[in-house]
């Protein structure tokens, strides 16, 4: 079977999914999902779930040194085959990354020292603009002083909701061009990770989890 077809026929079987915050639950359980996705070629499977590992949280092995992590995820990332897929994980890692920096400075922490605990291009420029509203990036990214206020404000759940929403709409621009082939599918399993994220948000769970997750970075401070 040609891969043109083998996509159009993954998709069609894939119900639409609709706006992210008016979903109540996935468009189809992750036991259909998974059954749908066993038409990709192992290799395509296999770059999409590399790359769901790596954006899921939850999925982030405790304990592991921030360098050690920043150097497999590279290697997982240098390993894809496909650009598309390569270019969308760095570039929300990068993000995460972004997050990790604001909520860090605002537990009063200084700058980090050493390159080594975040990931992506903007490691360096947060480094020596630590003290900048917005470490001097909302021009690149409009969205970091509207998530400032609500870390300042402690508004959880709306935070949450603009950094998910950020990344739908990112997905939502990445999609333009690509309807029948395994980018198409990508994006939609991305979408849909989405969904089960938000309709299963708990506020509370979430920000200790968040918490959590950024006292595995332990950024080197200044003077120790």
């Amino acid at each position: 079977m040609a891969h043109s077809d083998r996509y159009a026929m993954l998709l069609s079987a894939l119900p639409y999914h609709g706006p992210l915050f008016g979903a109540t639950q996935t468009p189809l359980s992750r036991f259909r999902l998974n059954q749908r996705l066993a038409l990709l070629a192992e290799e395509e499977l296999r770059c999409l779930e590399d790359a769901r590992r790596l954006l899921e949280w939850a999925q982030q092995p405790p304990g592991r040194p921030d360098a050690q992590a920043v150097r497999e995820a590279q290697g997982v990332i240098e390993g894809m085959s496909n650009g598309f897929v390569r270019e969308l994980v760095t570039w929300r890692l990068e993000m995460r990354t972004l997050v990790a920096a604001m909520r860090h400075r605002h537990r009063g922490e200084a700058a980090p020292r050493e390159r080594h605990w975040g990931f992506g291009r903007w490691v360096g420029h947060l480094m020596r603009h630590w003290n900048e509203p917005a470490f001097g990036l909302e021009r690149a990214f409009p969205w970091l002083p509207e998530a400032e206020r609500h870390l300042r404000t402690g508004a959880a759940a709306e935070l949450e909701r603009l950094l998910l929403g950020v990344v739908w709409d990112r997905l939502e621009r990445l999609s333009d061009g690509h309807y029948l082939d395994f980018e198409a599918i990508v994006i939609y399993v991305l979408r849909w990770d989405l969904i089960a994220r938000w309709t299963t948000y708990d506020g509370e769970h979430a920000l200790q989890r968040f918490d959590a997750l950024v006292e595995r970075v332990s950024i080197p401070q200044a003077g120790r």
